[in-house]
């Protein structure tokens, strides 16, 4: 089958990042994808929590999935908006990072909520703390699509590997890993993360990024990459915003488990 990878550079306006993801939803369908993906916080980059509170609203009031479901349904793809900046109703005001996989007739097929929080300090002048605006979803969640079963993930959940192989061991073939990784860590770790994660589980990765300055304080990796089960590159997306083609087969999945059936082969053990 054939899936559709859309690099974004979004930034601060929900209203005006929503015409590119349109465009490069459509331009993915009309070149044959019938999976097509975008990346983490496709609706909106900012890291001011109070600018985010004026402009992000419940889940059932957001514009951008609204849309998104209908093009969806109107193009008859199977769509993954990698994740939505959306309120909730906690008590401490937290945001979700949620990501959706909409069916080729617009209905939410499943919801995921990030699990891993990015609270890390990269150096004296790049910090991140994610928990202080998003609330973490606690629930893996392993989708079924008629093509394959798709285990859900976010950016910082690459960093934790028992997941993975919990969505792998729990029937995934495909796994998605929408990001926004910096461009310090993502230079250093993206790739290497994304081909172990493949070869660990045997899966199939299609991991959609953000790319590029988002403002004075935000710039990502990009590079959105799809990975074969036996860890190979299969499409790479660089640097600019646009659409990543990538065609696969997923036996593939079954010859890279058989090969290696690493899945099966857990054992309980003391220690430390």
């Amino acid at each position: 089958m054939r899936a559709g990878l859309i690099q974004l550079t979004s930034r601060a306006d929900p209203a005006e990042n929503l015409p590119t993801s349109v465009s490069f939803i459509r331009e993915a369908a009309a070149r044959g994808a019938e999976f097509v993906l975008t990346p983490e916080v496709t609706n909106i980059v900012s890291a001011d929590r109070g600018y985010q509170a004026s402009v992000l609203v419940p889940e059932e009031q957001d514009g951008t999935l609204a849309a998104l479901r209908h093009e969806a349904g109107s193009l008859g793809i199977w769509l993954l908006i990698g994740s939505l900046a959306l309120k909730t109703d906690d008590h401490d005001g937290r945001f979700a990072n949620r990501s959706f996989l909409i069916s080729p007739t617009g209905d939410i097929a499943a919801r995921y909520d990030k699990i891993h929080m990015f609270d890390v300090e990269i150096s004296s002048t790049e910090r991140y703390r994610e928990s202080a605006g998003y609330r973490p979803g606690g629930r893996a969640v392993v989708a079924e699509a008629p093509f394959a079963r798709i285990g859900l993930t976010i950016c910082y959940d690459l960093r934790f590997p028992h997941l993975y192989r919990r969505l792998a061991q729990a029937g995934a073939d495909i796994l998605t890993v929408p990001s926004a990784f910096s461009q310090v860590t993502g230079a250093a770790h993206w790739e290497s993360l994304l081909r172990a994660r493949a070869i660990e589980t045997g899966c199939f990765i299609l991991a959609p990024a953000q790319t590029g300055n988002h403002g004075p304080k935000r710039a990502t990796h990009g590079h959105s990459l799809a990975i074969s089960p036996w860890g190979e590159v299969l499409a790479d997306g660089g640097t600019e915003p646009g659409v990543t083609l990538v065609d696969f087969d997923l036996s593939d999945v079954e010859h890279a488990r058989k090969r290696i059936p690493s899945l099966d082969h857990d054992r309980e053990f003391e220690g430390p």
